[in-house]
Formats: C-alpha cells, sequence, structure tokens
C-alpha cells in the first residue's frame, strides 16, 4: 500500500511551466505503476499522463502530448510531472494516483488505480 502526497501546484500564466511531485510512502512503491489525472471546476476528472513501474511504458492525453513530461525516480519514491507551455486550459486539481496492479503497461483508466493523494491546485492565466 502506498499513499501518495502532491506538490509543485500553483499559478502561473500561460506559456510558463510547472514541475508536480508526488511522493509515495511504501516500500512497493516500485512496483507500481503511477498515473496524474486532473479535474477542472465543473468537469470530470480526466486523465493526463501514466508510467508503468518499470517506465518503460508511458502514456499521455492527446491534449497534453508534447508538452507534459512524465518521469520516475523508484529510489526517492517519487513520480513527477513536467509540465510545459501551460495554457489556461490546464487549470485543475491535479491528482496522483497508484495502480497496485501487475500490468507492464501503464494504464489509463482511473478504475486500475487504488491509492489516490489529495491533489494540488494548478492555475493557468491568460
Amino acid at each position: 500500500q502506498v499513499q501518495p502526497v502532491e506538490s509543485g501546484g500553483g499559478l502561473v500564466q500561460a506559456g510558463a511551466s510547472l514541475r508536480l511531485s508526488c511522493a509515495a510512502s511504501g516500500r512497493t512503491f516500485s512496483s507500481y505503476a503511477m498515473g496524474w489525472f486532473r479535474q477542472a471546476p465543473g468537469k470530470e476528472r480526466e486523465f493526463v499522463a501514466a508510467i508503468s513501474w518499470s517506465g518503460r511504458s508511458i502514456r499521455y492525453a492527446d491534449s497534453v502530448k508534447g508538452r507534459f513530461t512524465i518521469s520516475r525516480d523508484n529510489a526517492k519514491n517519487t513520480v513527477f510531472l513536467q509540465m510545459n507551455s501551460l495554457k489556461p486550459e490546464d487549470t485543475a486539481v491535479y491528482y496522483c494516483a497508484a495502480d497496485p496492479g501487475t500490468r507492464v503497461y501503464a494504464s489509463v483508466s482511473e478504475k486500475e488505480y487504488d491509492y489516490w493523494g489529495q491533489g494540488t491546485q494548478v492555475t493557468v492565466s491568460s
């Protein structure tokens, strides 16, 4: 079992960059796929990016492909989301989640993720 804790959110202008971090407690972090999801006001939560336990499988939502990069450091029990060229439509609460399944691929479905952080707010002004 892991407990994700997000950090790094904030208020930035369009075109800026932010790096979100997710520190996850637990000795089994390296065996979990990790994902980032976001929820904008009045909208349902949506998939952003995911990385398998090995880092070999990485998935992105079309809306962030080419701008966001997910990575992980298993030695530090941390997963990152580098967000470049931010747009106002990226404004949302960003959640980190852990998938304890033994899949070799990174899942885009939030149903596969059992452990969720509290979220960190990202606000992009125009």
